[in-house]
């Protein structure tokens, strides 16, 4: 409340807690009086509800909350938090919120700071406390649902979302994550009718095509997703990560106007972002015509733009691995054999991105007894999250299970059966999880699931490190955009399974990309039988299967196994010095590795 209400604050509040009631008439005469006192209302609000009236309560609450954003001092902050002067705001909120720290805009605003700053559990509390404080706070709640999404807890996204737009159906921006959401958990169907409505809604609205056109990607609608994209460009030409995605379909033979039109773009003062994805584009789009060295000038173009951006440090990672192999020792495995749940269910597909886990994946997905879901994030969340709440570096997993109780381990072996549960759809004993990076938690999942199965997807160093030079991913994968760094992730990659072929013999299946393409049936058989299961023909028309997959691959894997990703590299050699030094030995060695 005010200060020129100061003097009235006191006897309301006392009369607050004798007669409710009367409090809160009094209050409806301060509010009219000055209808800018963002306090009065929160407190009218608060009484409103301790009187079971909690429609007028909600229109209390939004009144606290336009009043506050009317405030000089609130609007200060909202202009800081424009232009990302995130220690204005913070100085700011802190000093609104010390004074009144029952102002939830002001709580919403730390949120969203919160959420900036990659502190997406700081954000969940914070914007939690603000809908214990006014439930009706629907912006609150529905940004409660994006920072769940973040942090890939889907299905609680989904429910929020629900909520939300129970009270606001016709919320585009709400129906938009909703439709992304539902994406995630695979309720593609109901995914694809949001968004037919809302491109019907807004024709012209690019990213709305766009976020329509990855999901008939991903349920292998190609042709379908190819119209949405270019109704994307019609919409709005510049847009970089929609060419990018036309690209990244690997089907897609870019025209001359369609080069002349993304070198256009390049030039039209767009911003990092665009320029990036542009540049991935078009080094595919060169590369599909045999001009190696305007489609390598491409790729090193957007590669350097993202590099700067992420600031991977590729000592961070050797550092995991060489904890991993100080801590997960023989006599360290062997006192914890069998502590985790004993749930055989999971199938876990890793190693380097561009590997052929996706294929994997479509194959092993093709039997009876196995669901191929998608790359679920719950193994790095959980291991990373538990290395924060003892107290170090998110990466120290190795030092975390150190010193973790016996019974932790099947906790969190039911936690990660909890978490995806959500993911299966059809009742098959078995499913896939195929997040590549899970090779930097193998033990990890060996500790807490010990009879899932791990399936090592290796491809050709060469082939595997280039191709990831010229993928743009979406999100992580930060070593990717350097050849050095490409190189030293794979060697790091390599020496951890090492590692666990000594002290694990037999553990994990490894499958070589290259002797998959050589003799497919009998690859496939051998790792059926690593599974336990029987070989079914089916594996072997993988390509039929009309099943939804989310990853770059996604239309490779929808044609029988081929060729065309061998040696792709090799008209490039003449800039890869860095990436075959980074490598050593395992450009010949990556196959055939001494135990």
């Amino acid at each position: 409340m005010s200060k020129s209400e100061a003097g009235q604050v006191s006897p309301i509040v006392e009369l607050a807690r004798r007669d409710p009631a009367a409090a809160a008439a009094q209050l409806r005469i301060v509010t009219q009086r000055n209808p800018a006192d963002a306090g009065a209302h929160r407190m009218l609000g608060r009484l409103l509800r301790q009187l079971g009236r909690d429609e007028e309560a909600a229109r209390a609450e939004m009144d606290a909350v336009r009043a506050a954003a009317h405030d000089p001092r609130m609007l200060a902050i909202a202009r800081a938090l424009l232009a990302n002067d995130l220690p204005a705001a913070e100085a700011g909120l802190r000093e609104r919120l010390s004074a009144q720290p029952t102002d939830v805009a002001a709580i919403r605003m730390m949120a969203e700071l919160a959420g900036r700053l990659g502190r997406y559990g700081d954000a969940e509390t914070l914007l939690r406390r603000a809908l214990e404080l006014a439930p009706s706070f629907t912006a609150a709640e529905a940004n409660l649902a994006t920072v769940l999404y973040r942090q890939s807890r889907y299905a609680e996204a989904a429910e929020v979302l629900e909520a939300v737009l129970a009270r606001d159906p016709a919320h585009s921006g709400n129906r938009n994550l909703l439709a992304a959401t539902l994406g995630r958990i695979g309720d593609y169907d109901e995914a694809l009718a949001i968004y037919d409505e809302l491109t019907r809604t807004f024709p012209d609205h690019a990213k709305l095509w766009m976020s329509y056109g990855h999901m008939l990607k991903t349920v292998g609608r190609q042709d379908d997703s190819i119209a949405a994209y270019r109704r994307a460009l019609a919409a709005e030409p510049n847009l970089g990560e929609v060419w990018w995605s036309l690209a990244n379909l690997k089907t897609v033979t870019f025209t001359d106007a369609d080069i002349a039109a993304m070198e256009a773009a390049l030039g039209a003062g767009i911003g990092s972002d665009d320029a990036l994805h542009l540049h991935f584009a078009l080094g595919k789009a060169w590369g599909d015509r045999r001009d190696a060295g305007r489609s390598f000038h491409h790729f090193a173009a957007g590669n350097a733009l993202r590099s700067t951006d992420l600031g991977y440090r590729p000592e961070m990672t050797s550092r995991q691995v060489d904890s991993m192999i100080a801590v997960l020792t023989p006599a360290f495995l062997a006192e914890r054999a069998g502590q985790g749940d004993p749930s055989p269910d999971p199938v876990f597909i890793l190693g380097l991105p561009r590997a052929g886990s996706t294929l994997l994946e479509q194959i092993l997905a093709s039997h009876s007894a196995i669901e191929g879901t998608m790359e679920l994030p719950d193994i790095p969340a959980m291991a990373m999250r538990e290395a924060k709440q003892a107290g170090l570096d998110p990466r120290d997993w190795p030092l975390a299970v150190a010193g973790m109780a016996p019974g932790r381990f099947a906790q969190l072996g039911a936690e990660f059966l909890e978490r995806t549960r959500v993911q299966r759809k059809t009742g098959r004993p078995f499913f896939i999880d195929k997040l590549p990076n899970n090779w930097a938690y193998a033990g990890f999942i060996h500790l807490i699931l010990p009879r899932a199965k791990i399936i090592d997807a290796r491809r050709s160093p060469m082939d595997c490190c280039f191709s990831n030079f010229r993928q743009h991913f979406a999100k992580g994968q930060g070593f990717s955009y350097s050849l050095d760094h490409i190189g030293r992730y794979y060697a790091d990659y390599v020496r951890a399974m090492d590692h666990y072929d000594r002290v694990l013999p037999g553990r994990i299946h490894r499958v070589i990309h290259e002797r998959l393409l050589d003799d497919p049936e009998g690859e496939v058989r051998a790792m059926l039988a690593y599974l336990g299961l029987p070989f079914e023909e089916a594996c072997m028309e993988f390509h039929r299967n009309t099943r939804a997959v989310r990853t770059a691959s996604s239309e490779q894997v929808r044609r029988p196994i081929n060729r065309d990703g061998v040696d792709q590299w090799e008209p490039y050699a003449q800039w890869l010095g860095p990436l075959r030094a980074a490598l050593g030995d395992l450009v010949e060695t990556y196959a055939d590795r001494p135990v």
